[in-house]
């Protein structure tokens, strides 16, 4: 749940805070506890695929679509990091939607 939640420090001010907790998380858990690694890289590969559709979004302000596409990309965020940390805490192996799988 802890590298679920993590991902929030990039809420903080924390640059790419978003992708280095639960990459901390990913290295220190991956090979003591599977389904803490197992949803540490999960949540980095969800916390990197939102950064790239982020960036995309920006690349597209200049036509336009990308004003309406970053809320749409922060509250879709927002919505399924708490999902998933709510059913990783309920020992659910959770998958992202949209996720590129970029660790593995």
């Amino acid at each position: 749940m802890f590298a679920h939640l993590s991902a929030f420090s990039a809420c903080v001010g924390i640059p790419f805070g978003n992708i280095v907790g639960p990459l901390i998380m990913f290295l220190i858990k991956k090979d003591e506890y599977p389904f803490g690694g197992d949803q540490a890289k999960e949540a980095l590969n969800f916390n990197i695929s939102c950064t790239l559709y982020v960036l995309i979004s920006i690349a597209l302000c200049f036509v336009v679509i990308g004003f309406i596409l970053l809320p749409i990309l922060g509250i879709f965020w927002l919505v399924a990091t708490i999902i998933a940390a709510v059913r990783s805490n309920e020992g659910v192996f959770y998958r992202y939607p949209l996720c590129f799988r970029l660790v593995s």
